[in-house]
């Protein structure tokens, strides 16, 4: 066993006894863990509020050797995750931010700049930034570069030909489809994707969204068609890694 100490961004909270809950967080040094917060369902607990869905916080856990649950022992708020209660877009946003980053990483692998880049976002979405479903397109398509699974942008992913090798009937326009595995040229487009076509645009959009460079990312100012589009690829990609539509999805529009 040893004692760790962290700043952290509570992701997930799961009731274990009459006084006690699971709480899993996300942070800098160790990626995903979960941890044993005893009285953390009392009134006055030894926590205080700390541990709010979505809060920050600089905690201290004891880390078991043989991957059993760690103990918390510490728990201090660095701040609250507080959109505009009247804007559920941005509030439901938050919650997605967290079912994807409990979905998609592992236990213990540490990711600083997917923890830096989840900070931002939440910080975005408690903001007067406009537009928060571009906030949170940049956030899946980081997040799936991060993890190494972002789908391939550069090629068809069944004849391995240029991803922008095909045309869009109806407007002249280069477009391509989506599968959960990447992209479908023109000349290898299936029915079954007939709905999910985008657009020339949207596929250079996706390319900075790919790079690592910040500064680049942003400066991206997003239309609602290229976030809708950018969504759509990420979303696919998503629910092929999972095996499932992430809940949270249900409530925000794209």
């Amino acid at each position: 066993m040893s004692t760790e100490k962290t700043e952290a961004i509570v992701i997930r909270q799961a009731d274990f006894s009459e006084s006690s809950r699971v709480v899993t967080f996300f942070s800098r040094e160790f990626g995903k863990f979960a941890t044993l917060a005893k009285g953390a369902r009392r009134l006055k607990g030894p926590f205080d509020a700390a541990l709010d869905l979505l809060s920050r916080c600089r905690i201290v856990f004891i880390r078991k050797s043989s991957g059993a649950l760690g103990i918390l022992t510490e728990a201090s708020l660095v701040t609250r995750f507080r959109p505009d209660s009247a804007d559920l877009v941005r509030i439901y946003g938050g919650y997605y931010v967290a079912e994807l980053l409990h979905d998609l990483t592992e236990d213990f692998d540490a990711a600083p700049r997917l923890f830096d880049l989840a900070v931002e976002t939440l910080d975005a979405l408690c903001s007067s930034q406009p537009h928060p479903p571009s906030v949170l397109v940049i956030f899946e398509i980081s997040l799936l570069r991060e993890i190494g699974l972002l789908p391939e942008l550069s090629e068809c992913s069944a004849c391995g030909e240029p991803a922008l090798v095909g045309s869009d009937s109806s407007s002249g326009s280069r477009s391509f489809w989506i599968t959960r595995s990447g992209l479908l040229c023109g000349a290898c487009r299936r029915e079954e994707y007939s709905g999910t076509a985008v657009s020339a645009g949207t596929v250079e959009i996706l390319k900075k969204l790919s790079t690592a460079d910040h500064s680049v990312i942003s400066r991206l100012v997003l239309s609602a068609v290229q976030t809708s589009e950018c969504h759509r690829f990420a979303a696919s990609a998503i629910i092929g890694l999972t095996g499932r539509k992430p809940s949270t999805l249900r409530y925000l529009e794209f």
